[in-house]
């Protein structure tokens, strides 16, 4: 059916483009949250994990910190090119193939014997999912222009603190309960059981994901052509490198990979070590760790989704970012000195997790503001790459810092002052350029 916008007055357009939008939203969103949730957990569930497998498998802290940060080298490797392919074959082969990897191979952490075969499955991982979370950065930018994405973003980001929420309780109440069923101990269980999702989940991307616009037989035509020609606007206003070469020879793109990778740091440093912070105020059993540390992540959707809107609202990213990340830092410091309260540390590491995972969905503001064509596919994906091997440097030093000192508050003390970087280098990136 043909388009009727060409004649249309502009009431009909923006009802039309109101219309498409939320069809939008609801199809995808939800959707890509929920497979987000579930790479989240199969690749944060070792902070869980490690509350048992570590003294029943020998493994030292550094041990721990080494295994959960050398993901980071083969994701850091894969990134680029995950995502040139995803532009090559389509999000939906690429992303359900990517998630039904990662599934079988969460799943052979059960059968983890040696620190070896920890750091290759560590790896593999890492090989698997390397792809994911860029190329659905980049595939959110097929659908939303500038102006609609840090909203849309902040939705998609909030499944990490939504995994929190329902992981952390889930992930102690297996270990608990399932401990020592068929001769398994409730680590075991947990790998098995939370990789199942992945594999299933990669089959119905498969069938339900759509490849852009155009290919979404949900749409009306009307509903199309407003979208497209939205998205068409978007990248005829962009200024930025347009070919893979050039994009790596912006130095913008280097900025914006040192302040991606101290959020990561904060992000990681949190998320690994959470449940041992929670655990060191004096709380007894897996399950009670779980539903404390879900605490945090509940107080950040909301101070995500809020601050998400507030930017795209008033068209402003910067101090989005900067006050964030600054509070952040302040949460980590006080939580680690007043360790022993359990109150007040809950208190303030619910002020960690809502800065630095705001941090963490807003930052996909600054470079798919100028970054277009190929270059937007391997910047995207670069800069989550670069910044990613935060997530081998922090809680490797981590670990480190702990073994050398017996003493959590260092590690989040050098995690505080790298946040406080990243955010203060936020201010480095030209205003006229990001704030759209």
């Amino acid at each position: 059916m043909a388009s009727n916008l060409t004649s249309a007055d502009g009431a009909f357009v923006a009802a039309t483009e109101e219309r498409a939008y939320a069809k939008v939203f609801w199809r995808l969103i939800p959707f890509l949250m929920g497979c987000y949730v579930v790479a989240y957990l199969d690749r944060v569930n070792l902070g869980f994990a490690k509350l048992q497998m570590g003294a029943e498998l020998g493994f030292s802290d550094t041990v721990y910190g080494f295994g959960a940060g050398i993901f980071f080298l083969s994701y850091f490797l894969f990134g680029v090119p995950g995502n040139l392919i995803l532009q090559r074959v389509g999000p939906r082969l690429w992303i359900g193939f990517i998630m039904i990897s990662w599934g079988l191979i969460s799943g052979l952490f059960a059968f983890t014997r040696t620190p070896a075969m920890f750091y290759a499955l560590r790896l593999l991982l890492g090989v698997a999912e390397a792809g994911f979370y860029p190329g659905i950065i980049l595939y959110l930018t097929y659908w939303y222009p500038a102006q609609r994405y840090a909203k849309v973003t902040a939705f998609f980001v909030s499944a990490i603190p939504i995994a929190g929420i329902f992981g952390n309780p889930l992930s102690g109440w297996i270990m608990d309960h399932l401990h020592g069923t068929v001769g398994l101990h409730g680590w075991q269980w947990l790998f098995i059981l939370e990789a199942v999702p992945a594999l299933v989940l990669g089959l119905v991307v498969l069938r339900y994901l759509d490849n852009g616009i155009r290919s979404a037989r949900w749409l009306t035509e009307d509903d199309k052509c407003v979208l497209e020609r939205n998205i068409a606007l978007n990248e005829s206003r962009k200024q930025g490198p347009h070919s893979v070469a050039s994009v790596f020879a912006d130095a913008r793109l280097w900025l914006l990979c040192l302040i991606y990778f101290a959020i990561i740091a904060g992000q990681y440093g949190l998320t690994f070590w959470m449940p041992t912070l929670v655990r060191a105020t004096g709380i007894k059993g897996n399950f009670h760790v779980g539903c404390l540390s879900a605490i945090p992540y509940g107080v950040a959707i909301v101070t995500m989704i809020l601050l998400g809107r507030s930017a795209d609202a008033h068209r402003e990213r910067r101090w989005h970012l900067v006050i964030p990340a600054l509070a952040a830092a302040v949460g980590l410091v006080i939580a680690a000195i007043m360790a022993e309260n359990t109150v007040v540390a809950i208190l303030f590491l619910s002020l960690a997790a809502a800065g630095v995972l705001t941090c963490t969905a807003l930052f996909w503001s600054l470079p798919t503001a100028f970054l277009q064509g190929s270059g937007a596919a391997a910047g995207i994906a670069g800069i989550n790459a670069f910044g990613n091997l935060a997530g081998f440097a922090s809680p490797v030093l981590i670990g480190y810092l702990k073994d050398a000192t017996h003493d959590n508050r260092i590690g989040m003390f050098t995690l505080a002052a790298t946040l406080v970087i990243g955010g203060l280098a936020v201010l480095k990136m030209p205003a006229a350029l990001v704030n759209r």
